[in-house]
């Protein structure tokens, strides 16, 4: 059990026996004399609900304890994305729908981890950064080398980030994950 103020985002969280995922939080103290409360807004890891749920301080919420395992992302199709576990190479699918975010930084036969929980998949867990083709952006010129400044482009898995003026399509560049940030070229 751990204090409601101790939520971070990304956490997974057990309520009513379901697991969530803490998509936002937000501590508001109240006027004198009172206590604090802590606002979240959490998604049910199975049906990708989000709700806002409210907590006073020092309420006690379960952690959901999860496992990685070594996989690889192998292919998706209209509804799923499937992967392969490199241990026993026993296959998973997990709903696009769950992987809104995630699904932008992967390509196919790229190694990630598996989030489980009671031996059922809930998501995934992606390495820091990750090396993606640059498939379209305009052309960079001799001079344009403004410092903050950057180009639009696409990436191959459809992602859309800036990126400086002098990488061009058919470049691979480094981009991390947790921000979606330009890092270097690759």
């Amino acid at each position: 059990m751990i204090d409601v103020t101790d939520l971070r985002k990304g956490m997974h969280v057990i309520i009513d026996g379901k697991i969530y995922t803490v998509v936002d939080f937000e501590m508001h103290k109240m006027g004198r004399g009172h206590s604090a409360v802590v606002r979240t807004r959490i998604k049910d890891v199975l049906t990708g609900l989000v709700q806002d749920k409210t907590f006073k301080s020092g309420d006690q919420i379960e952690e959901a304890t999860l496992t990685l395992k070594a996989s690889q992302y192998l292919y998706k199709d209209d509804n799923f994305a499937y992967f392969m576990a490199e241990d026993n190479y026993e296959q998973y699918s997990l709903p696009l729908a769950d992987l809104e975010e995630e699904i932008k930084y992967m390509k196919e036969n790229m190694e990630l981890n598996l989030l489980f929980h009671d031996e059922n998949v809930i998501g995934v867990l992606l390495p820091t950064t990750v090396v993606l083709e640059i498939v379209e952006t305009d052309p960079g010129f001799k001079g344009d080398t403004v410092a903050g400044s950057g180009k639009p482009a696409i990436l191959e898995t459809g992602l859309k980030i800036n990126i400086p003026f002098f990488v061009n399509k058919g470049e691979k560049v480094k981009i991390d994950t947790r921000t979606g940030d330009y890092i270097e070229r690759a």
